[in-house]
């Protein structure tokens, strides 16, 4: 056992936190190729805009099939192997669409895809409920989740230049392999806290310092009983499509309306995501700052998300004004405040939930939030191509929130926590 600092519990944990981290840096990677190069694969290949949003629907469609399994898998074979088998398939994908070249083949490629990148959250979120006391998870989560964003950070710092020099194929065979060097140090890494042989007792102590949880089994369709169960369910369905219309389409809105092209997305891109990065850890430390504080779990998690509802709205201004970089200050900022929700909202699933039904509970919601990114992509791409404007999908994206928010208000007002006898 590695000797622990007196009044120190330790920080394995936290490396922990920084695999999900890079784990889910390299899934938003991995899907943001696409959308960097969108405007020269439409050219190359003539998509229209309903085409391109086939193509995106097809990974949305994937994405929400993944869920119907992978939270339950996780929740059966571990974390450990489920997250090796999830990202070790998405890579894979990844590199598929090196050899494909027709509308059809791009889109099998990203359904492979969206199956395998559905195992990350899940993993990602039943990790840090066997890994972090209560108190901790929402800063946990909002650091893993800025994964996403600087993931689409990484990307238009990398994909534009590899793809300029050595071609769209080669970006793809370069993302898809990175997956596979996390793979070697997550095996050599990860344990569950009570068998791993690198982990301070002091350090468990602490991690285990919140009530036992009962050991249970139940079915997977059972969890479909209980409202809790729903509200994150709602607003998974409601949030995660507009995250996901702006990863597919920013670069597109960006060279629709103010011509921007690949070789000079990178700084715009780099910019809005840097705020979703600070946003998501800023939104997880806001809420277990105030339960340090003395607040309720309930109040604080609530409290910062309708913070966050409430940052999204002028998000409706963006597809009008014509200045450059005020547009880009406000889907900035709405990407920030999503990160902060999307923090506490994953959280509400370790606060509900015992931990050995958060995969599966994490695995129904964000199946309806891929479904509502499928419905999305499809309806984007259709009103693109007739209206030609983002405007309405702007204004949805500005409201979403709040709707979102009343959804959960209404569906858990107090956040209770399920017992093992209510799901017996």
């Amino acid at each position: 056992m590695i000797k622990t600092p007196t009044g120190s519990p330790g920080f394995y944990r936290w490396k922990i936190c920084a695999m999900l981290f890079m784990a889910t840096t390299i899934n938003f990677v991995d899907r943001q190729v696409l959308g960097i190069l969108a405007p020269q694969l439409q050219k190359e290949f003539s998509w229209t805009d309903s085409e391109y949003g086939f193509i995106v629907s097809s990974f949305q469609a994937a994405y929400a099939i993944g869920f119907l399994f992978m939270g339950h898998l996780l929740d059966k074979i571990g974390t450990r192997m489920g997250s090796m088998i999830a990202i070790g398939f998405w890579s894979i994908a990844t590199m598929l669409h090196a050899i494909v070249g027709s509308l059809f083949g791009f889109a099998a490629v990203r359904f492979l895809l969206g199956l395998g990148e559905a195992g990350n959250f899940p993993s990602a979120l039943k990790a840090v409920s066997e890994w972090f006391p209560r108190k901790e998870r929402a800063l946990a989560t909002g650091i893993f989740v800025s994964g996403a964003s600087v993931g689409a950070i990484v990307a238009p710092l990398t994909v534009p230049f590899i793809a300029i020099h050595y071609g769209w194929q080669v970006t793809f065979v370069i993302t898809g392999a990175i997956g596979f060097v996390w793979i070697a140090f997550w095996m050599w890494m990860y344990r569950s806290p009570q068998e791993h042989p690198r982990l301070s007792a002091t350090e468990l102590e602490y991690i285990s310092s919140d009530p036992p949880e009962p050991k249970i089994k139940i079915p997977w369709i059972q969890l479909l009983k209980y409202r809790q169960t729903w509200a994150f369910a709602f607003g998974a369905f409601m949030t995660h499509p507009i995250f996901s219309f702006f990863l597919f389409f920013l670069p597109k809105f960006f060279y629709s309306n103010y011509g921007v092209g690949i070789d000079k997305i990178g700084p715009i891109l780099i910019v809005v995501y840097l705020m979703s990065d600070f946003g998501s850890i800023i939104g997880g430390w806001a809420s277990s700052a105030l339960i340090k504080r003395g607040w309720t779990i309930n109040k604080s998690r609530k409290t910062t998300m309708l913070a966050s509802a409430l940052c999204v709205v002028p998000v409706y201004f963006a597809a009008q004004t014509t200045e450059l970089w005020v547009s880009v200050g406000l889907i900035g900022l709405a990407l920030a405040a999503h990160s902060a929700w999307s923090a506490n909202l994953f959280t509400l699933t370790t606060d509900m939930f015992p931990r050995q039904v958060v995969a599966s509970v994490v695995g129904i919601g964000s199946m309806l939030g891929a479904i509502g990114g499928m419905f999305g992509a499809t309806i984007g791409g259709f009103l693109l191509q007739t209206t030609g404007s983002y405007v309405s999908l702007f204004i949805f994206a500005g409201c979403a929130y709040l709707i979102a928010f009343t959804g959960v208000q209404l569906l858990a007002p107090k956040l209770k926590s399920i017992t093992l006898e209510k799901i017996i």
